[in-house]
């Protein structure tokens, strides 16, 4: 049986791995995607949340120090190298992180892994990139948005996601794709006023036309502080 480590010698998470912690449930087995320097990986197993995590990556040099960071937890961290949830077997996990990606390509690993459309898996995504296109996905793909945590890193606000599966789907307002469910939470005018300056900078490479004129009416909402 391995012993865990006191708390004082667990590895130090960012307020973006922190939230994503955070949304993971006590006692699941749950995989990191994208576990790159395998911190929250040693976090969950170390902390007992997790009685056991997969760390996966796609590069072998990520997985080795995941594999250092991990070294004495033991067999409370297994080791997957491949892409995205295809190195997962469907039931194997009840729990699924994918953090540090942009926005494309978590979609692209849950789109090529059909079998995380199911309730039973418990969905946590950190997009990089493009928190709106997440946001769009999951509600047209017939996921329920569940709940959002504001995170500040590296000078920039990001939006970590709890997502499970309904089938209901739903095609979501501009708003929503923009802010999610961020109002209330610390930084919540600073996310949206982050959001705004992205949009503005993607409006001025549109022609004037209807997709224009519907973006200029979204920034007029967000300027003058309305959420979804």
């Amino acid at each position: 049986m391995t012993t865990l480590p006191s708390s004082n010698v667990l590895p130090h998470l960012d307020a973006r791995l922190s939230a994503a912690a955070a949304f993971v449930r006590p006692g699941s087995v749950t995989a990191d995607i994208g576990c790159d320097h395998g911190k929250l990986s040693a976090w969950l197993a170390g902390s007992g949340r997790c009685p056991l995590v997969f760390a996966c990556d796609l590069r072998p040099d990520p997985l080795a120090k995941a594999r250092r960071a991990c070294a004495y937890l033991g067999d409370k961290v297994c080791f997957r190298l491949g892409a995205g949830l295809s190195v997962v077997d469907p039931g194997e996990v009840q729990d699924i992180v994918i953090a540090g990606m942009g926005a494309q390509t978590i979609i692209e690993i849950l789109e090529a892994a059909p079998w995380v459309f199911d309730p039973a898996y418990n969905l946590v995504l950190v997009p990089a990139t493009k928190h709106s296109l997440v946001r769009r996905w999951l509600a047209r793909r017939g996921f329920e948005l569940r709940a959002e945590t504001l995170a500040h890193a590296a000078g920039r606000w990001y939006a970590v996601m709890n997502a499970r599966y309904t089938g209901r789907a739903r095609e979501p307002d501009g708003l929503f794709c923009l802010c999610g469910k961020v109002q209330g939470q610390p930084g919540a005018g600073d996310y949206r006023a982050q959001q705004c300056g992205k949009l503005k900078k993607y409006r001025r490479g549109l022609p004037d036309g209807d997709e224009a004129a519907a973006v200029d009416a979204l920034i007029a909402q967000l300027e003058a502080g309305q959420w979804p």
